[in-house]
């Protein structure tokens, strides 16, 4: 993502309450597990991953501390798939490990946005 789209992306994103921005980002780690497993193109899953790391980046610091620190760990394993994903796309394994993982990230953020 350029840097002139990733600023219009922040402003339109830090508009929104609190709880929508969660919801976002469990929107986006949700699109995460679904390319995953699904799509043919890395490229898709890797911009997703960047995506999540900038939503997650701009929203801790406004939770709750034990939240952040939550948020701040998936971003954290975020990075290393990123880092990665290009190799581990090719393996039907990993895509399934990251599906799975980026699943739970989104039910875990949809819980901390309390939407449900």
């Amino acid at each position: 993502m350029d840097k002139e789209v990733r600023e219009k992306l922040r402003e339109r994103f830090l508009r929104d309450p609190l709880p929508r921005r969660l919801g976002g980002l469990a929107a986006t780690l949700g699109r995460i597990s679904s390319s995953a497993r699904k799509s043919t193109d890395p490229d898709i899953v890797s911009n997703l991953l960047d995506e999540a790391k900038h939503l997650i980046e701009w929203t801790a610091a406004d939770t709750e501390p034990e939240t952040a620190a939550e948020l701040v760990q998936i971003q954290r394993v975020i990075s290393l798939w990123q880092k990665a994903w290009m190799e581990a796309s090719q393996n039907p394994q990993q895509r399934i490990l990251l599906s799975v993982q980026a699943k739970d990230w989104s039910d875990k953020t949809v819980d901390f946005s309390g939407l449900v």
